[in-house]
């Protein structure tokens, strides 16, 4: 299942600021008070941009930057890359690390045990004679659960899209933690998705 931890978030309160600037004669002063006094105007610009009045008024919400770890199962990958507005910082690596994996302990709990052994078959072939093919044979029968993780960059304008998409998922226990995790983020319900006033 996917997993978020060490979660920070950038420029939130400069970009509730930023988001009054259509209407300002000069740059603005980032306090405490004007955010106050700006937040309503971006959960209004959220909200008609979430009715369907005007799409481009909250993107505003490029500029909340959100940077945070993923543990994931390797299925998920495919779906989330889809997504070119996630940078992925680093990563975990598979193709560099599968040898060196505890092969009891780096599959999520849908993995068959019949896999875990028919991998670690595999492994020993693989570390008693090191070729080409035994590292082809190894890799190639990785099963999707295998569990990694990495390091990713985005913004609130990309998570709430991401929110909308995949909330219903069919991935529930992934795509249901990741939503969990965007609802959990510093005025999410305001500025995210939208739902509160």
């Amino acid at each position: 299942m996917v997993e978020i931890s060490n979660v920070k978030v950038y420029d939130l309160k400069e970009s509730v600021i930023a988001a009054r600037n259509a209407m300002r004669l000069a740059p603005p002063e980032y306090t405490d008070e004007e955010f106050e006094r700006s937040l309503p105007r971006a959960i209004k610009l959220v909200q008609a941009s979430k009715a369907g009045e005007v799409k481009c008024h909250d993107n505003f919400l490029v500029g909340i930057r959100v940077s945070f770890d993923m543990k994931y199962p390797n299925y998920f990958t495919p779906e989330f890359q889809r997504y070119h507005f996630a940078d992925i910082v680093t990563s975990s690596s598979k193709m560099h690390r599968l040898a060196k994996m505890d092969m009891d302990a780096c599959f999520n709990e849908y993995v068959s045990d019949e896999s875990k052994a028919q991998m670690k078959k595999l492994l020993s072939e693989y570390n008693e004679h090191q070729s080409y093919d035994n590292y082809m044979r190894l890799l190639s029968n990785c099963p999707l659960g295998i569990e990694l993780f990495m390091r990713i960059s985005t913004n609130y304008k990309q998570l709430q899209t991401i929110y909308f998409q995949r909330r219903h998922h069919k991935l529930q226990e992934d795509w249901g933690a990741f939503c969990s995790f965007i609802e959990s983020l510093p005025y999410a319900h305001e500025l995210i998705i939208g739902d509160k006033t």
